[in-house]
């Protein structure tokens, strides 16, 4: 914690003087502009034609389990993932000027937890019920802070702001523009009036509900886009707080448990055309899984629907992210100014989504596709592993009772409700488009 500077005798204050402009710091301090190397570090090697091993985390059985993920060779390469990772972080830790010695002791014991939370998510049945890695990244983490107590030692180690902008960064190279194409008029069409009406909805249903503006962008974003990680990206653009990140990805999944089962239910007894019963599952559940678990209960058809509207909505990822960063900056640059200049908004931006958009261009037009092809699930990989440290880390700093008693369950009330309203918005708008009333459906097989 740091001491409050003296008050500067003589130097007489004004309603309109506020506190002086710390300087900006130097962009190899910046943990933003680290995020950026860090994220080119990454991926550099894997277009150098470097095509690492990632190892197996999913499994069926406990046979499997033991004969797989247990193995000696999937050990081994666990192992040389997490020594990969920290020797890429160090030289992030060691530009920040953080204890590089306490970093290294404490981040085999973070990255060890996250590793954990992704096997347990690997179950064939847990990911048949749409529970991500993300659940027990966060119950892992809280279980250690709120019933063992985080060590001192550790303390070092557990870097969510560090690890969310690297894995951000990485998210760029899979929203790809070309997806925009092969997603389609109708799912670009429906994405965009999903995205535009439920983002608003649920931002004015928590300013009612006295949510506070930081917490309703994260909200907003995740129930109108694509869950927790437009949750990520939200809370990264407006450097929300991390506790609220937390609350919102573990209600997303929550949420959308249910729903897997209870759409196609919907769809069935209703007798919804199969497609228009994509579409809707595909702009209302918030994970991609997800989507592809319930469309999988109504049919091969339905499924191939809610893929390509998921797509669609996906790919507005980065341009929300980019203009959410933008806003908010404005925002708070106005706050007790009447016109923030450029250098004051450039200071403030958030230089980490310029890696996200910088990511998305360079594997949208310039590798060769067939590299984006054979580096996906590389890419992927590693990008999980470092959004796992975070949501670990998140955990670990975090008290359980302030998570549950934030706001007064508030926050999960407009979630809830704006979710309600995109039910029936995004079914409106897929009978609309999907089901042959205004336009002749697509030719989806």
């Amino acid at each position: 914690m740091t001491t409050p500077a003296a008050p500067v005798p003589d130097t007489p204050s004004t309603p309109d003087s506020g506190p002086p402009a710390a300087a900006p710091l130097p962009f190899w301090r910046n943990e933003d502009w680290i995020a950026v190397v860090l994220g080119a570090l990454t991926l550099l090697p894997l277009l150098a034609g470097l095509r690492p091993a990632l190892p197996t985390l999913k499994w069926g059985s406990a046979a499997e389990l033991t004969s797989t993920v247990l193995s000696a060779a999937n050990l081994w390469s666990s192992l040389q993932v997490g020594l990969a990772l920290l020797a890429v972080s160090a030289v992030g830790v060691v530009l920040l000027g953080r204890d590089l010695a306490r970093y290294a002791l404490g981040f085999p014991v973070v990255y060890g937890l996250s590793w954990l939370a992704q096997v347990l998510a690997g179950n064939a049945v847990v990911h048949h019920y749409g529970v991500e890695y993300v659940i027990f990244a966060l119950l892992l983490g809280l279980f250690i802070s709120n019933v063992i107590g985080l060590p001192g030692w550790l303390r070092e180690a557990v870097q969510t702001e560090y690890y969310i902008k690297t894995g951000l960064v990485l998210l760029g190279a899979g929203i790809l523009f070309q997806e925009i194409l092969k997603a389609g008029a109708f799912g670009i069409l429906q994405s965009l009036l999903v995205v535009l009406v439920v983002w608003y909805a649920c931002f004015w249903l928590a300013r009612r509900l006295r949510v506070d503006d930081e917490f309703a962008v994260m909200l907003s974003t995740a129930v109108s886009i694509c869950g927790v990680s437009a949750a990520i990206a939200a809370c990264g653009a407006i450097q929300g707080d991390r506790r609220k990140l937390s609350y919102v990805s573990s209600l997303v999944l929550l949420v959308a448990l249910p729903m897997i089962f209870l759409q196609p239910w919907i769809v069935k007894a209703l007798g919804i055309p199969d497609l228009v019963g994509g579409a809707w599952l595909g702009g209302t559940l918030d994970t991609t899984g997800s989507v592809v678990a319930a469309g999988a209960l109504i049919s091969e058809r339905a499924l191939k629907a809610g893929t390509i509207v998921k797509f669609s909505q996906n790919v507005l990822l980065g341009v929300a992210a980019f203009i959410l960063s933008l806003w908010w900056t404005l925002r708070n640059a106005s706050a007790g100014a009447p016109r923030p200049t450029a250098r004051l908004i450039w200071e403030r931006f958030p230089k980490f989504v310029l890696g996200f958009l910088a990511t998305s261009l360079l594997f949208s037009f310039l590798v060769d596709p067939a590299v984006v092809t054979e580096t996906k699930g590389t890419i992927g990989g590693l990008r999980t592993t470092w959004f796992a440290l975070a949501f670990t880390s998140i955990g670990l700093e975090t008290h359980f009772g302030s998570v549950l008693k934030m706001d007064g369950g508030r926050p999960a009330l407009a979630f809830i409700g704006a979710q309600l309203i995109n039910l029936v918005w995004t079914l409106l708008i897929a009978f609309l488009l999907f089901g042959g009333l205004l336009f002749p459906p697509p030719a989806i097989r």
